[in-house]
């Protein structure tokens, strides 16, 4: 699938028809993130994938916004392993790891396989529910599968506003 035809054609899919994703698929878009940039390349992302039953029943008490997918990335970062920016207000760690979860949705869709982007969660319960690491801070929760037939975008999906509305030329 063409770059833009994968920007434009990727939505966030609702309703799963409960298949796991193929191991082949999910390798690429596993890849896909470890590839993804990082600030001074320190690569904090941790990525976790949850198949298991056990595992999407902790989803499952984390977020109602698992939409029957069987497969669920966590996506989450090492705060102990950012750099800190310039006024140290800001450091790399949610853009590194949205970074990192952005390239997966977008290789999930060149794939063949749908994704729905979760942030419909306490990330401090995630990251114990999930027994993580306590210097980890989990982003965002990535359903992955394929969808129940006729499923489609949400009726707003194509609506965006003019680039003259979101960008200036300075």
């Amino acid at each position: 699938m063409e770059f833009f035809e994968v920007v434009k054609e990727r939505y966030s899919c609702k309703k799963f028809d409960g298949r796991p994703v193929e191991q082949s698929q999910l390798d690429a878009i596993l890849e896909a993130g470890r590839l993804a940039p990082t600030a001074k390349n320190l690569q904090e992302q941790r990525v976790y994938v949850v198949q298991s039953e056990n595992g999407l029943a902790k989803i499952d008490k984390i977020t109602p916004c698992r939409y029957g997918a069987a497969t669920v990335i966590a996506v989450a970062f090492n705060r102990d392993n950012v750099f800190t920016y310039p006024g140290e207000k800001r450091d790399s760690g949610i853009e590194d790891a949205t970074i990192v979860a952005t390239h997966m949705v977008l290789a999930a869709k060149a794939a063949g396989v749908d994704s729905c982007w979760i942030n419909f969660f306490d990330p401090e319960i995630a990251a114990k529910e999930l027994n993580l690491p306590e210097n980890e801070e989990v982003l965002m929760l990535l359903d992955l599968g394929y969808p129940v037939e006729g499923t489609k975008p949400l009726a707003t999906h194509n609506q965006r506003k003019e680039i003259s509305e979101t960008v200036t030329y300075m």
